[in-house]
């Protein structure tokens, strides 16, 4: 019951400020990587201060509510990772998260808004498939949706699942809003749509979506991390490694259309991704 307890803290309260942590790191890297100096490393908590201060205004109620459930979504799909729970049932709850996202930005009749939302939509319609491949393909691994499961099996996936490895990269790359898949929306000042599917979410609204997308980035770390689930030393430096590489992708790529998003992630995400489930079952 303590270990329970403490998971679902960790969850709801320490994983936010990690996000925040990981996101205010990645401005870092990006800015040297720029040669500039950068903000603070705790730029995004200051920003998200300012947000929750500012007056609340949104185009109607039920966009409120999706910021809300957007969140709500998040912590819940982390706190049931922290609890080792089904990788499907985690992967359910995050995609209709994400979908909320997505109505709250078509419920207002901002053409920005519309655009990014369709975008978006998109961008979920390319990850999802990879998603649901990744975990299919640790299921005939080790024969079990269960995180616990994944620790306890004693060897690390990336050995036999290498190929799925690097097509949760792209759903990676997709899921931070990072270049060449930053359609619906970007961290960078480089957006022809202005800020896409969040055009109309604004102060306190706009900073839940923040805040929920620091959960995002927790929990797509947390699925890079069951590769190598045997040590903690390990885990580490692989998620590390991992992030590293998608910043330095964020910088060195320019941002896709969304008919080559598709053709690129499907055509590459899914060949990899059958090519090793192939390969789990001939072994």
């Amino acid at each position: 019951m303590r270990e329970t307890l403490l998971a679902i803290f960790i969850g709801l309260f320490a994983t936010p400020l990690l996000g925040g942590l990981i996101n205010g790191l990645d401005r870092i890297i990006t800015a040297r990587l720029q040669g500039r100096i950068g903000p603070p490393v705790w730029q995004p908590f200051y920003d998200v201060i300012k947000l929750l201060s500012k007056e609340k205004m949104v185009v109607n109620v039920w966009q409120a509510f999706c910021a809300y459930a957007y969140l709500s979504a998040a912590a819940i799909s982390v706190v049931l990772f922290f609890l080792k729970s089904d990788l499907l049932l985690i992967l359910f709850i995050q995609a209709v998260g994400a979908v909320f996202v997505v109505i709250g930005a078509l419920s207002s009749t901002s053409p920005f808004s519309q655009v990014g939302a369709h975008r978006e939509l998109l961008q979920i319609l390319s990850y999802e498939p990879l998603l649901i491949l990744v975990v299919a393909g640790i299921y005939l691994e080790i024969g079990s949706f269960k995180i616990d499961d994944i620790y306890a099996w004693g060897q690390p996936l990336i050995f036999k699942l290498p190929f799925l490895f690097i097509a949760l990269g792209y759903a990676l790359t997709i899921k931070l809003r990072k270049s060449p898949f930053d359609l619906s929306t970007s961290h960078h000042g480089h957006q022809e749509i202005v800020k896409g599917v969040l055009t109309d979410y604004s102060g306190p609204f706009l900073a839940l979506i923040e805040i929920g997308h620091w959960y995002d980035i927790i929990l797509i770390l947390g699925l890079c991390s069951l590769f190598w689930a045997t040590g903690w030393i390990g885990m580490i430096i692989l998620v590390a490694i991992t992030y590293f590489i998608e910043i330095l992708i964020d910088n060195v790529t320019a941002r896709m259309t969304w008919r080559w998003m598709i053709g690129y992630v499907w055509a590459m995400g899914l060949t990899l991704s059958i090519v090793n489930l192939i390969w789990i079952n001939l072994a």
